[in-house]
């Protein structure tokens, strides 16, 4: 991709809903060059799609925006993975790799992780709540959630902060323009990561525990033999997979909703006095700017979508954001409003793609809100730091850094 692309590309995934709203507005579906695919912004084409994974593949999901140097995918290839994951299978084979997972993040085990999430969640603002400011993607949004997934999935909590970190690295490689000597140096974080993951998995295949890491081992290498190379291969690119779902989207949630939230004080002023309305706060601040903002698609074959037709092979942008801003399904789409009444949203997706750790990122932004709330009901926006800059990224959307006070 050549910079002045790049560039706007950066322009775009910074603030996309101006490009949504053109898109939704116009007949049938645009081709954007930004994303090299064309745009599905109605909630109603969103949905359709995610109704016909046999017509609309997988296989392009992760399509990365830039592509590693040599250097840095030498520096890969001492790591473990690159192999087809869940969210890019299809068929049977993405039920084969889904099923563990669902039973890994099943309501009784989300519901057994509460109790250590409350308790996190409440250290983590016990460390700041006297400095009367705090960066609170750094000091709070960037670590719950990985200290809860790491839990559920069986890791030592002296692993988690590097895994967390491989996880950002990995994003930051594959969606961010680096320097070569910025490549390599997120090339050998994310090794870093794989080898833990690694050591987990063999450890794990000696010693079996009862986390979601057996769940993947048992069902992807059943048995107790000792696991080939291959089978390593393919159950840290799962393991991987489910930790960046698993605590980087509910990164970009947390730091995206807080902010929506003091941008309007009167709403969180709302929240303080009524904390019941902390549920339809977390819905409305999914729908309204959507953490996972989409995910593309290939066509199998020829197919006709919104009076478009595409040939076999054509990309496709499914743009949950988009449809979760679109007047026919939600009134006054682009108002922020937590008193709304409930609407079908797609920001945890739709079909056999929605994500099975829905429940768990809802809950980790219940219990931040009501520690929040209760704790520091004078939360604002610190007006010491510039106006809040979003990352720009159409997969993890939040925050750059989100200064508040009190």
């Amino acid at each position: 991709m050549d910079h002045e692309l790049h560039g706007r590309l950066d322009e775009l995934q910074r603030d996309p809903y101006p490009h949504y709203t053109r898109a939704r507005r116009t007949e049938g579906l645009v081709q954007v060059p930004e994303l090299d695919a064309w745009l599905v912004a109605r909630d109603a084409d969103v949905r359709e799609v995610l109704r016909r994974p046999e017509d609309f593949s997988s296989a392009n999901a992760l399509t990365p925006d830039v592509l590693p140097s040599p250097a840095a995918l030498a520096v890969l290839g001492g790591g473990f993975g690159g192999r087809p994951v869940v969210v890019t299978s299809d068929g049977a084979r993405h039920q084969e790799l889904r099923a563990p997972i669902v039973r890994g993040l099943s309501p009784a085990r989300v519901a057994a992780a509460l109790p250590y999430a409350a308790e996190r969640a409440a250290a983590l603002v016990d460390a700041f709540a006297k400095d009367g400011h705090v960066e609170l993607m750094s000091a709070y949004a960037r670590r719950l959630p990985g200290e809860v997934i790491g839990r559920i999935v069986g890791f030592d909590p002296e692993d988690v902060p590097a895994v967390v970190h491989g996880g950002h690295r990995a994003e930051e490689l594959l969606f961010r323009r680096l320097d070569e000597d910025g490549q390599v140096a997120a090339a050998q974080d994310v090794v870093t990561m794989q080898h833990i993951l690694d050591a987990l998995i063999r450890e794990r295949r000696d010693r079996p525990g009862a986390d979601l890491a057996d769940e993947l081992i048992d069902s992807l290498a059943p048995g107790d033999g000792e696991l080939t190379l291959d089978q390593r291969h393919e159950l840290v690119a799962h393991l991987q997979n489910l930790l960046i779902a698993g605590h980087l989207t509910t990164t970009a949630l947390i730091g995206s909703t807080v902010l929506h939230l003091l941008r309007h004080p009167r709403q969180w002023e709302l929240l303080c006095a009524e904390p019941d309305r902390i549920p339809a706060a977390v819905e409305e601040a999914a729908r309204y700017d959507t953490a996972l903002q989409g995910f593309r698609r290939v066509t199998t074959r020829t197919v006709t979508l919104a009076g478009t037709e595409l040939p076999a092979g054509s990309s496709v942008f499914v743009a949950f954001g988009a449809a979760n801003r679109d007047g026919a399904r939600h009134p006054r789409p682009d108002e922020f409003d937590i008193t709304r009444a409930s609407g079908r949203h797609l920001a945890f997706g739709f079909g056999v793609h929605s994500c099975p750790g829905s429940q768990l990122a809802r809950e980790q932004l219940r219990i931040t809100l009501e520690v929040l709330t209760r704790r520091l009901p004078g939360l604002r926006l610190s007006g010491d730091h510039s106006p809040v800059i979003m990352r720009p990224t159409m997969i993890h959307r939040s925050p750059e850094a989100l200064h508040l006070a009190w």
